[in-house]
């Protein structure tokens, strides 16, 4: 008769998923120090600086939760099509576009509205601008056969020049003084705030949606057929799934998903369009979707690594004289240690 398992075995079982995870933390972090060593920086102060202004307080978490909203929104935008078998890298132009829809029905037509109508007006305007977008490259796949990576990525370059040429020209604020942006927001326009704070309500939008989407792809018969696709499309075909279809209502609606992420930068963040309206948020995202295995709650957790990381920017440059771009060194660590993790646990 075979043996139970010893209470010591079964204890190590438990604890090894925990001591994995807790390597992965550690890792990245010690090597991060090694590097902060070799330029003379105090590796220990400098960490105690980071982390104090993130945790430190209200305000630096309330910055966390600020910097983490889209990062949330663009990284479901890249988790949704990834179920379907598709890489969208295009959230970067996505969220450009869904920011310059919403900013131009709230500046021509909804700047006498009360917000309890004009919010919910702009996010369905982002939602539209990002997934008109995300249909070029989705009508290019399915129509074209064309890899909706490249596409979806030179797209980004298209939609940033794109919102350029209308914050210098017919949503140019005239009282801007030559400056490209377009003008401010009506005050009832922008998102909630706490009070005393710049948090806004933009980051319940962003989990809520997460959470939707993953009861969708998870539970229900929609979610069903969109993982068959990405599972094995020629054989979903066979089953008598229209791949097509899915491939296209799928990466059109991850780039509403990233549309109302631009909503939410100009409505809760910067109150006008400009030029550089979520640069980088777009491809942040797009990182913290691949650390969470494109898994839409998991992303949640993940984007607030990635957010973290990026506020700590400053304490850097200030504390330490590194340029606050290093701080992408560590995120490049995190993301290899994660990733190295995931496979691992696959083989």
């Amino acid at each position: 008769m075979a043996k139970s398992p010893s209470s010591a075995a079964k204890l190590l079982s438990s604890v090894r998923p925990s001591l994995g995870w807790g390597i992965v933390i550690v890792t990245p972090l010690v090597i991060f120090a090694i590097f902060l060593i070799i330029v003379g920086a105090n590796p220990i102060e400098l960490y105690k600086t980071m982390i104090h202004s993130v945790f430190g307080d209200f305000y630096g978490f309330g910055e966390l939760l600020i910097k983490a909203t889209p990062f949330i929104l663009t990284a479901l935008a890249t988790a949704l099509p990834a179920k379907a078998g598709l890489i969208n890298v295009g959230g970067e132009g996505q969220l450009a576009i869904g920011a310059l829809f919403s900013t131009w029905a709230g500046v021509f037509y909804l700047h006498d509205l009360p917000g309890i109508i004009g919010i919910p007006l702009m996010m369905v305007a982002g939602a539209i601008g990002g997934g008109l977008w995300a249909a070029i490259a989705a009508f290019l796949k399915v129509k074209g056969n064309m890899n909706e990576t490249i596409t979806t990525l030179l797209l980004n370059y298209v939609a940033l020049f794109t919102v350029g040429l209308f914050v210098h020209g017919a949503l140019k604020d005239p009282a801007s003084f030559n400056w490209p942006f377009s003008p401010e927001l009506a005050s009832q326009l922008r998102l909630p705030t706490l009070s005393g704070s710049r948090l806004h309500i933009g980051i319940i939008i962003a989990i809520v949606i997460a959470a939707i989407v993953w009861f969708i792809v998870a539970k229900t018969r929609l979610g069903f057929g969109i993982r068959v696709v990405g599972g094995n499309a020629l054989a979903a075909m066979r089953a008598g799934y229209n791949v097509g279809r899915t491939q296209f209502w799928t990466l059109v609606a991850s780039g509403a998903i990233a549309g109302i992420a631009g909503m939410i930068v100009i409505t809760g963040i910067e109150g006008r369009l400009r030029p550089e309206t979520g640069a980088t948020y777009g491809y942040l995202g797009f990182l913290a979707a691949w650390m969470a295995w494109n898994h839409p709650l998991w992303l949640v957790g993940t984007a607030m690594i990635i957010g973290a990381i990026s506020i700590t920017g400053s304490s850097l440059e200030m504390t330490s004289g590194l340029p606050s771009s290093s701080v992408n060194i560590l995120m490049a660590l995190v993301l290899f240690a994660i990733l190295a993790k995931g496979r691992r646990s696959k083989s």
